[in-house]
This record gives C-alpha cells, structure tokens and sequence, in this order.
C-alpha cells in the first residue's frame, strides 16, 4: 500500500484489523504465519497512524485468494492462542476462527463460526427473497440457537434490505442493489440461545455490491468552450473535456475513453484536431489554422465506458467550439500610394488629409489599430497623424503654424504599423509606405512690431512736440502691395500722438515722471498697426518710455505740527523733509532758519543730526504758552539745487516733571487765557444743572399725573372702555359739536330697512333700522341692562366685523326716553327728585344708586 500524509511519512506506523496479516514500514502487506483461507476473497482494513500528532488514516484492501492458497484440501481443525488482552481487542474484528489461551501454550482450535463470502451483484432479477449465505455456529449441535443480524440494511434504514432465517442462519437479499446507490452494507450477526443469552460473540459481516455496466458517461458540461491561435503548429494544446461515470471506475464499467466523432467545417483539412482518449485533451494535429478563414470550429466528442468498447459500452456527446484568435500575421497596408491636402497659413490643429488603410486581422484589437509616423518631409515638426479609433485612418493634423511666405508646399512621407508587433516570419509590406502633398494657401497676415515691447528713455520735462522714437510696423505679407497705417489704442495720459503713416512718435503734452501714471519711472502706451487687406488685420505694439529723473520738485517740510514745552529741556522736534524727485535730486537736505522775522532765530534754534534729519527746539529759556508759526528753509541736493519755506505750527505748552503738556497747558496753548477757560467752566456747569431740574420736574409731574383718580374706583368700573382724561374742559355750550346726531329725526322712512343690530363707525349705514317698542313713561328696571345685552350680543355675533376693536355705536333711543336731556341734571344735594329705583336697575347702576339714594344716611 502506499501512503503520504505530506509530511515526508516521518514515524509513521502501519497495522491491519487481523493478527496473520503485517505491513512493513514501505508499506508491503505479508502474512505473519502460514494461513488457510476459506473463501476466495479477503478483505483487510489497513491503518496508518501518527504517533505525534495521533492522526489515523485507513484504507480497505481486497485480496483474491488463488487455487494454490488452497493445496491442501482441508480445514484447519483449530487456531493458535494468543495472550488475553489480544483475544479481547480483536473481540469485534472480521475473523472466521478465533484463538484462546491455555496453560500449555499455543494452539489451533475448533471454529466457532464459518464465515461463507457475501458478494451481492447489483441490479439482480431476483427472484427474491435471494439467499447469500448461511451462518453457522458449531454449538448448534448441542443447543438450539437463534441467528439475527443488524445494522443498515437490516434494522436500520433502508429497512429489511436483508434478513435472516433466525433457525438455519440463512441471510438473504430481499430486492434488487444499487452499487451507484450504495457500495457495501455493514452488518453484525448474533447468535443466542432460546432465552435470549448470548452464545457466540456479535460477529461484522460486510457485504460488497458487485459493479454492472448501467450508467453512462457523463460530461460535466454539454458545451465546451477554448481557443487556439491562428498558425499554431500541430501538437498544440486547445482545451480539455471531461465525462464522469457512476460505475466503478476500477472496473471496465467505468472507465472512460474519448474520441472526436465529427468536426465542422472540415477546412482546411477535416483533422484539424485530434484528443487523447484517456484525459481528454484536445489539441491541434495539423497546421493551417487561419482566422482570417475560418474563426471558429465545432467539434463533436464521444465518451464511450468500457475501455471504449463501441460493442458492449455506453456512450454520450458533448459539443467543444473552438475558437481561432488572431496573430498579427497581416501587416496594414495604404489603399493608395499617395495623399493630397491643404491648409491655410496660421492655422493649427486642422486636418489636412485623411489617410485609409487596409487590415485583414480582427477589427478594434492591437493587431489591427494602426500607428502612423511621418519619416521624411517635415523636419519642423508641423504636422502629427492621428488615429480614427473608429474607422482606423490617419488624420494628417496642423500642430505647428505653417507659414506661406516660407514654405508654399509640404511633400510628406508616411508610414503604417500596428500596435502589436508583426508575427514571427511576417514582413512589412510594401504598401504600408505612402507619400502625401500638403500645399500652403495664403491669407491676410496682420502686421506686428519687430521690438515689442519697445524700451526708450529720456528726461522728463521735455517740452511739446519733441520727436521721440518711430516705432513702425512689418506685414508679412510680402506678396501683397498693402498700406499700414498707425494709431494710439493706450495712451493713459495722453501725453504721445503717433504719425499715421510712418509712425513716428511725438510729445502731445510735457512728460512728469512724478505723475500718478507712472509705474516704477516707466510710462506705458500701447499702438496700434492695420493694413488695407481683405479683410483688414491689425496688430499691437506697446512703447515703453523710462523718464530720467530731473530736480524739478523742492523739499516740503515734515512735519507740519508739533508741540514742545515752555521751558527748555530735552523735549525738542524732530523735523525732516519729502521730496518728490529721487536720488540724487533728494538728500541730504540743508534747515535753516530765516533772518526775517529776528524774532525767529531768537526764539528758536535748528540742530543738524544727518543729512535728512535735524531738531527744532528752543533758544530762550522760556516762552509763554500759545501757538507760533515758525517758518524753515529746506534746501535739496540737486544741480542745481531747489529751497522750500515752509512753516510748522508749534504749540508751545506748560509741561509736567516727565516734560508732557499738561491738559490746562494744553488748552491754554491753543490761544484761551485763564479768564477765558474758568468762563467756559462756568458755563458748563449752568447747563448741566439746568438739564438736571428739568429732568426733576418731568419726573413730578408724571407722578402726579399718575396720582389723581377717577370719580368712579376702578374695581367697581363695569363699563367696557374707561377713558382718562387730566383736564375736564367747559360744558356742552363751549364744544362746537353737531348735536343733530343726537336728535329723534323726523322721520323714520330712510332708517326702516337697517338689519337689527348695532351699527359701528367703520362701515356706513345703508338701510333703515328696525324702530324699538315705544318705552313706557316710567321705565322697568331691567330695560336698559337688556338693551345692553342685546347690543353686546349682536355685536360679538357680527360676521362682518373688522378682525380689530372698534367703537361701536347703539341706536337711537327714541322719544320714550324718561332721562330727557342730559343738562337737567345737577349735583345739588337739595332737590327732591327720588332716585331709590336705581336700586332696582340691578348691580351695573349700584355705584349710581348709591352716590344718589343714600345721601341721608350718609
């Protein structure tokens, strides 16, 4: 037997399941001892094992026993004894014989159990139940015994497969096997006596289903797929079918043979392909495969079991399409020879000519896309080809301006090749060379400048009409009699003015190098130059003009105010000077100071620390406080040099020990004396006292206007909107007021058809209202609460309300009334009119019932 647990077999051991059988450490099985078989075949289960990491691996080993095996004609009457605790741990192993132990040593005895082989075949006719074999124990001379067997296929599913004649030991099959279904059946026999004790110990049966031809081979894919490249030598490997059979691949009933049966088309030679009959690889058996021909290949495989054997075996079909992929074996080559085109001068990316070419390989694969490479013809590199990645033409494209003045025509020769290489043994052809012509139109070139930009220089200040520089233009065209013609298109300061026909360059106005326009002494202005052509072109040019500086501004004094002490000490005013000009019209500068007035050198003295700073300070030991105009003379450095006077205003102050202007000093500096600033103290103090009473009286008099009350307390107030007024004004015949409104009209005719209801200030009335039953001379007491009532009712039910509180208005109250005018009434405590009904009017008019019925109690 042979073993590999992928590890080298390192400690490895070997032992089968029966004591006359040993396996040596290169896996050869012998016997240990001379043995007797009594059947024809022998099964052994082989076991490897590792010691290390206690891994067991086993196999089955079939062994047929030859005719020799059996010479001498008899059965052995007895078996060897071995020690105890061998005879128990093969207790349960497959043996027809068992060995015990005695006193005196080894020795064969007689067997308990005959063991007859089972072999099943599959697919029997029956009939059934079939007997196999007969089970005996040699007790059964002396005692009746019961024979029973189990395991799967007896008392385990698939149930009563097989069964036993419990009296004879008869097994039997009872239905027709499947080896595909299952292969071998493990049973255990068992033999008791009639009160069920165990007579022999439970022995393992192993019954092998015999392999018949009943199923074909069966390919693992109908449709099989692979490739080949085209030119392929024969012997080259294409593809690989597979076909499994169920039945014992052991046997000739399983094993597989290949064949090709048919192969379409059969171009150009109809063996194109051959396969090996025992794996199933197909490869290529005869040369002149061509893609360009034919691309693709149908083959028909056979499968066919028994050995290949068309008389007796099975077989089955399966489909391989093989397909030719393309070589680069074609190489590209041009439809034509040569190629014509055109382009305008100044032109870029424009195609000029399209170039075709012709390629047999695969369309859109590297061994079709072509490359196009100019070899000769355009040394300045003008042009590229481009390739259509649909159609696969060169585009001959302008990358490069091409200019007819220099060069009218282009004579290009071009070559084709794909991205792929050529096969092996392929040559260029040829055609894959072309020549192409590209002729040169001219058109309008507009002029330029040849100095652009166009640097000058020169001193500012140069007066008017100075002729500065021409700056003039060239057409290109030379082949075409034009005119140019000059203007301005940027002249910031308009200071320049251009001759239009020769374009000379003149002063307009004086140049300032200190102007806002210049940037780093440099004025910029930009021409421009047009031809007369069809259609007119123009080109741009920019003149650049470096103004040499001149002393033509004087120095200004900086800076224009300070503030030093009364007294001398080291508070002093640093003072310097700007100019406009630069060096070496600047610094270093000369102060002084002048001689008219005398008052000014004698109060004040110049001291030099540099050439562009000096210090102003005081000559006298004290000057009064105040503000002095003290005038300098600053004098430059140019040739020849430029003075300014200039005058800064000095505050001169009274100073704190640390020599800072105190506030008062400050003040005082600016021109006010001492009566002057405690008069401006003074009358700030009057403003803010007379802002702080009034502030008191605001305040009083709100608080008393809070303070004073309403006749009526405003807790027992009923009414909806109370009114507050400070002032109570005159009576009614001081108030020019329409009392018409007041009055029972006339006549009720405009007023009838008014819906009920009450009538607000927000909207018009626009119908008659409904009149109210005449009230009697004396009112009841509860009329007036339940006009109220009815009136507030209405008013909260109105659809037509405004969404915001309104003033309402009630209607007239009509000639019944018994309050009659409002002016009869008096606050006289004196008269005799009863007013206890006001008691009955309910607790609205209880405050008025009150104040006028209770007068005597009170």
């Amino acid at each position: 037997v042979k073993f590999n647990n992928c590890a080298g077999n390192k400690g490895v051991r070997y032992e089968t399941n029966s004591l006359d059988f040993k396996v040596r450490a290169d896996g050869t099985v012998y016997a240990a001892h001379p043995v007797q078989l009594p059947s024809k075949q022998l099964v052994l289960m082989v076991t490897a094992w590792d010691p290390q990491t206690l891994s067991r691996w086993e196999a089955i080993v079939r062994f047929l026993v030859t005719e020799k095996s059996q010479h001498n004609g008899h059965k052995p009457k007895g078996r060897k004894s071995v020690p105890g605790e061998l005879a128990q741990q093969q207790s349960d192993t497959l043996r027809p014989w068992r060995q015990h132990q005695s006193a005196n040593g080894l020795r064969r005895q007689k067997r308990d159990w005959v063991i007859p082989p089972i072999n099943v075949p599959e697919n029997s006719r029956g009939p059934f139940p079939q007997q196999l074999v007969r089970i005996r124990s040699d007790k059964d001379k002396e005692i009746h015994i019961r024979y029973s067997i189990t395991g799967v296929g007896a008392d385990q599913p698939p149930m009563e497969v097989f069964s036993i004649d419990p009296v004879s030991g008869r097994m039997y099959v009872t239905r027709p096997m499947d080896r595909e279904e299952r292969a071998s059946y493990h049973l255990r026999a068992h033999a008791v006596d009639m009160n069920g004790n165990k007579v022999e110990n439970p022995i393992d049966l192993y019954i092998y289903v015999i392999d018949m031809n009943d199923n074909r081979p069966e390919f693992i894919n109908q449709v099989y797929n692979g490739s080949v490249d085209e030119g392929s030598k024969p012997g080259t490997y294409v593809m690989t079918v597979t076909a499994n059979d169920a039945d014992d691949s052991t046997t000739a009933n399983g094993m597989v043979r290949y064949r090709i049966v048919t192969q379409t088309p059969q171009s150009p030679s109809q063996n194109m392909f051959t396969i090996n009959s025992e794996t199933g690889d197909i490869v290529t058996v005869a040369a002149g495969l061509d893609r360009e021909k034919v691309q693709q290949y149908v083959v028909i495989v056979q499968a066919t079991d028994m050995e290949g054997n068309l008389n007796y075996g099975l077989s089955n079909t399966a489909t391989a399409i093989i397909t030719v992929t393309d070589v680069n074996d074609n190489p590209p080559e041009f439809t034509t020879s040569t190629y014509s085109g055109e382009v305008p001068e100044n032109r870029v990316e424009v195609v000029v000519a399209n170039l075709t070419v012709m390629d047999r390989d695969q369309p859109h694969s590297p061994n079709w896309n072509a490359i196009y490479r100019i070899i000769s013809g355009d040394p300045s590199g003008h042009f590229t080809i481009r390739t259509d990645p649909v159609t696969n033409e060169g585009m001959v494209t302008v990358v490069k301006a091409v200019d007819y003045e220099m060069n009218r025509a282009f004579m290009l020769t071009v070559m084709v090749s794909n991205q792929a290489p050529l096969a092996s043994g392929i040559q260029m052809s040829f055609q894959s060379t072309a020549g192409v012509t590209i002729s040169v139109t001219d058109v309008n070139e507009a002029p330029y400048f040849p100095t652009n930009h166009k640097l000058i220089r020169l001193e500012e200040g140069v007066p008017t009409g100075t002729v500065l520089t021409t700056f003039s233009a060239v057409d290109p065209d030379r082949f075409m009699q034009q005119a140019v013609r000059y203007s301005k298109l940027s002249d910031p300061a308009n200071w320049l003015n251009i001759n239009a026909t020769n374009g000379q360059i003149t002063t307009a106005a004086v140049l300032d190098r200190e102007s806002d326009y210049i940037k780093n002494n440099v004025y910029e202005a930009t021409f421009l130059a047009a031809d007369n052509g069809i259609p007119p072109a123009s080109g741009t040019g920019t003149l650049q003009i470096y103004l040499i500086d001149i002393n033509d501004n004087a120095p200004e004094l900086l800076p224009k105010e300070a503030q030093i002490c009364e007294k001398p000490n080291l508070n002093v005013i640093n003072i310097t000077a700007a100019d406009a000009d630069i060096d070496p019209n600047v610094g270093p500068f000369v102060f002084e100071l002048p001689s008219v007035p005398s008052a000014v050198r004698k109060n004040w003295t110049i001291t030099r620390l540099n050439g562009d700073y000096a210090q102003l300070s005081l000559r006298i030991m004290y000057l009064e406080a105040g503000v002095y105009d003290v005038p300098i003379i600053v004098t430059d450095s140019g040739n020849p040099p430029l003075y300014n006077t200039s005058v800064i205003k000095v505050k001169v102050c009274p100073c704190d020990e640390n020599g800072d202007c105190t506030t008062i000093g400050a003040v005082a500096a600016a021109g006010l004396g001492t009566g002057a600033i405690i008069a401006i103290l003074i009358c700030i103090i009057i403003l803010l006292t007379m802002v702080l009473l009034f502030v008191v009286w605001m305040k009083r008099r709100e608080k008393e206007r809070h303070t004073k009350q309403l006749l009526i307390d405003p807790e027992d107030d009923v009414r909806d909107n109370i009114l507050k007024y400070d002032e109570e004004g005159g009576g009614e015949e001081d108030q020019d007021y329409d009392l018409s409104q007041l009055q029972q009209p006339e006549t009720m005719d405009h007023v009838l058809n008014k819906t009920p209801g009450v009538r607000r200030v927000d909207e018009r009335p626009i119908g008659a209202e409904p009149q109210y039953p005449i009230r009697p001379v004396i009112p009841h007491p509860g009329d007036i609460g339940d006009f109220i009532n009815e009136g507030l009712r209405a008013a909260d039910n109105d659809p037509t309300a405004p969404p915001y509180d309104s003033l309402l208005v009630f209607d007239y109250e009509g000639s019944g009334s018994t309050a009659g005018s409002v002016s009869s009434l008096n606050s006289s405590s004196s008269g005799d009119q009863d007013y206890d009904y006001l008691n009955d009017w309910g607790p609205r008019f209880k405050k008025l019932a009150d104040m006028y019925g209770g007068g005597e109690e009170d």
